[in-house]
């Protein structure tokens, strides 16, 4: 049996423009071609890295990142300036590099390996917290292992609390005298070891840390993590601690023990909103802050991801307590993404303060 093809077989490459036309080619056009490459070759994977394929123990500093004068916070209800041109190439180079590293960075890439990472936040006393991270390869089949590495959101979060703790009421005044900490989705435990080390400096003392995350791998690595930024003597315990936590089935007795719950970058379906709200909920106290980062994701599998959030914490459907009290967001702000922070496929974070009210 012959076949009859009824036109040429072209590579993937030909919807892109010749390199010698690239200086007349519009935006428009490179944008198109670069989410053709995009839908063929990664439509659904979460990108490993922007960074070049990572090698054995390769150390990446990772610069400070102020918060600008104006806290780096939009109203929601501000209009979108339309992005400039220089924001318009970055955006192309930052989407090219995503692709890239969806192709390089296979998880049958037997050369990709564990990365050792430096974070160095300034901070309002004008000093700096730093925290060096192990950030593990993912399998490529189980995507829960998402918190082997260290994402966007949880840099930028981690950043925000070092240059304006205030604005997070992170203070001994607005804490109490010995708080509970809980993150969760705590991944790398970037956040919680952030805390961990600043509370200490800013007069918040005796606190406790709990970093929780689902994944019990992801969790091996978040203590060893700790231990790294940590290290004690034979008898010492670390400030954080670590606990595998199922949000769809939280233990009764963490219920109403937070004082503060943080979370950075974990949902990644629409049930995900659901188990959060409701195991944030249940762990919470009545007086207690719930902040929570959702990354804004406009291309790909993860599209959408806010929406789902917004529409777990509708008020019909959001938990209450006897006292009349409803658990739901009490305040919403619009994070801008950092520079050379972050995946391609990110364009921005939400930020929610969220607790009983």
């Amino acid at each position: 049996m012959s076949v009859h093809l009824s036109g040429p077989c072209l590579p993937p490459s030909s919807s892109l423009p010749p390199i010698r036309r690239l200086i007349s080619t519009s935006e428009e056009e490179l944008t198109s071609a670069l989410r053709k490459l995009q839908a063929l070759y990664c439509p659904l994977r979460i990108p490993s890295s922007l960074s070049k394929p990572s090698v054995k123990r390769e150390h990446i500093p990772v610069a400070s990142t102020p918060i600008p004068a104006d806290s780096g916070y939009a109203s929601e209800d501000e209009d979108d300036d339309a992005p400039s041109e220089e924001e318009a190439k970055s955006q192309i180079v930052e989407d090219a590099a995503f692709i890239l590293s969806s192709i390089s960075g296979s998880s049958n890439d037997e050369g990709e390996e564990a990365l050792t990472r430096d974070f160095t936040f300034s901070t309002s006393r004008g000093d700096s917290i730093s925290i060096t991270l192990n950030d593990a390869p993912l399998s490529g089949t189980d995507h829960t292992d998402v918190g082997l590495q260290s994402w966007g959101a949880s840099i930028v979060l981690s950043s925000m609390i070092c240059a304006d703790p205030q604005r997070f009421n992170l203070a001994s005044d607005s804490l109490p005298q010995q708080p509970t900490i809980i993150e969760l989705g705590a991944g790398t435990g970037l956040v919680s070891l952030t805390l961990a080390k600043l509370l200490p400096e800013i007069g918040v003392e005796r606190a406790t840390f709990t970093a929780t995350d689902y994944h019990s791998a992801v969790l091996e690595n978040c203590k060893a993590n700790v231990a790294t930024n940590f290290p004690m003597t034979s008898g010492d315990q670390p400030p954080v601690d670590t606990m595998i936590l199922d949000w769809s089935s939280p233990p009764s007795s963490l219920q109403s023990t937070a004082d503060l719950l943080i979370a950075s970058d974990v949902v990644y379906a629409p049930e995900h909103a659901v188990w959060l709200r409701d195991c944030a909920a249940h762990l919470l106290t009545p007086s207690g802050t719930f902040w929570l980062m959702v990354t804004v994701r406009k291309t790909g599998k993860f599209e959408g991801i806010p929406e789902t959030v917004e529409a777990a914490f509708v008020p019909e459907l959001c938990p209450k307590d006897g006292e009349g009290r409803v658990f739901g967001i009490l305040e919403r702000s619009c994070v801008e993404k950092r520079r050379g922070i972050g995946r391609g496929d990110e364009t921005g974070y939400n930020l929610y303060r969220i607790g009983w009210a």
